[in-house]
């Protein structure tokens, strides 16, 4: 096993794994994994390959279909038969590809701030990432991350913490031609017209003004899905999972309690 992995809650509990967005950090996740292990669930973390604490060499060209591939290894090391997979942004790219790879081992989806198929607003924010990493290097590329993660109200008074995050995510910054591979992976990612083979239950969770993937990404996911619920937030950015993880937390456990 390649891929660094953790296991948190009850054995016998219903399975969740986790699958964060850019970043790759199972650490994404703690404002959500405490309050799954309390609602009984068996909640399993990762950090995806080339990214924290597992590092490696990525296959060329590099797809969503190798993350999807990568969540698999994750459950059989977890002797996971199947899990309820809850993704933010990349991570849900992965989870609906895992969904149309393996279907068996999917039993819900949760998706925050995804999406089916490119558009031109994601890409123009991408081109100007890669374009300050190229010109300035990955701090300046980090000291703007949060821009596009949270509104800007809630980053100016978590100061502080948003520092913190920037100055970890600079300390641990991955491999730069990894990176590019990961960005040209969810750019190049369309299900768009798979999306009706998705048979589980989804929940669709976007905030409306994400700066990042428009939310209306996320009503296309919704429109498509055979079983999906949507549940738009007006406020939290791209990481309202991070900005309202009440709201988010609540949504998601009804969700889950449903289908466990």
């Amino acid at each position: 096993m390649t891929l660094y992995y953790e296991v948190h809650g009850p054995a016998d509990g219903p399975s969740v794994l986790l699958s964060s967005g850019l970043g790759g950090s199972a650490n994404f996740w703690a404002p959500q994994r405490q309050a799954l292990v309390d609602a009984g669930f068996r909640v399993v973390g990762y950090d995806q390959r080339g990214t924290g604490r597992s590092p490696g060499t990525l296959a060329a060209p590099y797809s969503i279909a190798h993350m999807a591939q990568d969540v698999l290894e994750v459950l059989d090391a977890t002797h996971t038969a199947a899990c309820h997979f809850i993704g933010h942004a990349l991570g849900g790219l992965a989870g609906l590809q895992l969904a149309l790879d393996a279907p068996g081992r999917v039993s819900s989806l949760v998706l925050a701030n995804a999406w089916a198929r490119p558009n031109p607003h994601s890409a123009r924010c991408f081109d100007a990432r890669l374009t300050l990493l190229d010109a300035s290097g990955p701090r300046a590329y980090v000291e703007a991350q949060p821009i596009f993660l949270y509104p800007a109200a809630w980053a100016a008074e978590h100061a502080g913490q948003v520092q913190a995050e920037v100055d970890h995510a600079f300390a641990h910054f991955p491999d730069q031609g990894t990176m590019r591979a990961r960005i040209a992976a969810l750019r190049a990612f369309d299900v768009s017209d798979r999306l009706a083979g998705i048979t589980v239950p989804v929940l669709v969770s976007a905030a409306q003004d994400d700066t990042l993937v428009p939310w209306t990404c996320s009503q296309l996911l919704a429109d498509r899905l055979p079983k999906a619920t949507l549940d738009l937030m007006p406020h939290g950015g791209h990481a309202h999972t991070v900005t309202e993880t009440a709201a988010f937390n609540a949504a998601m456990l009804k969700f889950l309690a449903a289908y466990r």
